[in-house]
């Protein structure tokens, strides 16, 4: 099977799974969701994944109706029925059905769980970046992974247009994040990351990445960075659950990074071994 969905106790095809109209989704984009890549029979960094799914429901009062280990046996099943070397696994858990719409919610109503499982390559970390920079237009809830993504969407949609692969925002010169990854700098044999606040998501990769700096004994600073700093980084990275490590070349047309490959191989030894690792890659060779 390439690809496999699930809503509310329902398993199948994803074009054969309906929802119902008044699921609060569709009206108020009231959910939130988490996501990462899955090989071999299991499902990345899931437990750190479960954390975060956890924490944004709770945040705007989300009551998930799974415990964590019936939501991480859910998510291995469905991982094991969808071939393919890695695949692409998604969850979210909306507000549900209210019956009508209305803004208001009744706290104690249980959620929906939808997921979804889909082949899907990890990215090439050979495979250097093009990105763009955008304003950053978000609300103050970027911390939480929620549904409401449309300025994320349009900024993305940008990057595509302009031949780019990545957007990186920007509040007033600021550097926060990417349309849909977290971006960092090596400047001087140093990464810096934006610090995890309401302006960022806190990355599952991009935490990874920085401990893999510690044990490349490489120093990490998280403080926020400007665009000028961007743009004079000795190296620019983009992270996220399919790109655990990738390069950029290129920002609004001009070149950057290319400073400090040692830094770069060292943090691709560490990150990807982790990967294969967890995921009892090397038995396959």
């Amino acid at each position: 099977m390439k690809s496999i969905a699930y809503y509310n106790g329902q398993t199948g095809a994803p074009e054969e799974l309906t929802v119902p109209f008044n699921d609060r989704s569709h009206y108020f984009g009231d959910g939130v969701y988490d996501a990462t890549m899955g090989a071999n029979g299991k499902v990345f960094l899931l437990e750190e994944h479960l954390d975060r799914f956890y924490s944004s429901a709770a945040s705007f009062q989300i009551n998930i109706p799974m415990d964590r280990d019936e939501l991480a046996e859910l998510l291995t099943d469905l991982l094991a029925q969808v071939d393919g070397a890695s695949q692409f696994v998604y969850w979210q858990v909306t507000r549900g059905n209210s019956g009508e719409r209305m803004h208001v919610f009744d706290p104690e109503a249980p959620g929906i769980i939808w997921a979804f499982v889909t082949q899907e390559d990890m990215a090439d970390p050979q495979q250097k970046l093009k990105l763009i920079t955008r304003p950053d237009t978000r609300f103050e809830h970027c911390n939480v992974k929620t549904l409401n993504l449309l300025p994320s969407v349009m900024a993305a949609q940008a990057a595509h247009a302009a031949g780019a692969d990545e957007a990186v925002l920007h509040r007033n010169g600021i550097v926060t994040e990417c349309a849909h990854s977290n971006v960092l700098i090596l400047k001087d044999g140093t990464l810096y990351s934006h610090p995890n606040d309401e302006f960022i998501l806190r990355g599952i990769a991009k935490t990874h990445l920085i401990k893999a700096a510690y044990r490349a004994a490489i120093p990490v600073i998280e403080r926020p960075f400007t665009l000028d700093e961007l743009f004079d980084a000795d190296e620019v990275i983009v992270t996220s659950s399919s790109h655990l490590c990738s390069i950029a070349s290129e920002i609004d047309g001009e070149p950057v990074g290319g400073g400090d490959a040692a830094s770069i191989r060292a943090l691709l030894d560490i990150v990807f071994r982790e990967y294969f690792d967890y995921c009892d890659l090397q038995k396959l060779n």
